[in-house]
């Protein structure tokens, strides 16, 4: 049996096709399909102190303020760190500490009041953390 050559071609791009969906297929496990929320150290500086807000809200801790955040030091464009401080309603301190990894898609966040962890090492907070359940992701 002879191939033509427009058999061959439609063969080959087929055959091409399938690779490449295999191969998608195959990073996304291998990756798990995660994904930083905030890929910047601008938005997760700007996102912080709203989602650690919603998370102390959340956990019956009360803010006198909106958190103050900063960059940390040493951060770069693959490993983004964001710090936050405030004041709880019965003047105790808090501290929120976010960090994510472009390299293993990883985010972490920290959340201490006087001192004493109330979050650790999370992978979302607040809002963040009922996206990812509804998608399946929590």
């Amino acid at each position: 049996m002879e191939i033509s050559r427009k058999q061959a071609l439609i063969l080959g791009s087929a055959a091409l096709l399938v690779l490449v969906a295999v191969g998608g297929a195959l990073y996304l496990v291998l990756s798990g399909g995660k994904e930083l929320k905030y890929k910047t150290q601008a938005a997760l500086r700007e996102a912080l102190p709203v989602t650690a807000a919603a998370e102390l809200h959340q956990r019956g801790v009360r803010l006198t303020a909106p958190l103050k955040c900063a960059d940390q030091p040493g951060w770069s464009k693959e490993d983004i760190r964001v710090s936050c401080t405030g004041t709880t309603s019965d003047k105790k301190p808090v501290k929120v500490f976010g960090s994510g990894e472009k390299k293993t898609n990883h985010a972490y966040y920290t959340i201490l009041v006087d001192g004493r962890p109330v979050v650790q090492n999370a992978s979302c907070l607040g809002a963040d953390c009922r996206s990812k359940e509804a998608n399946g992701r929590g």
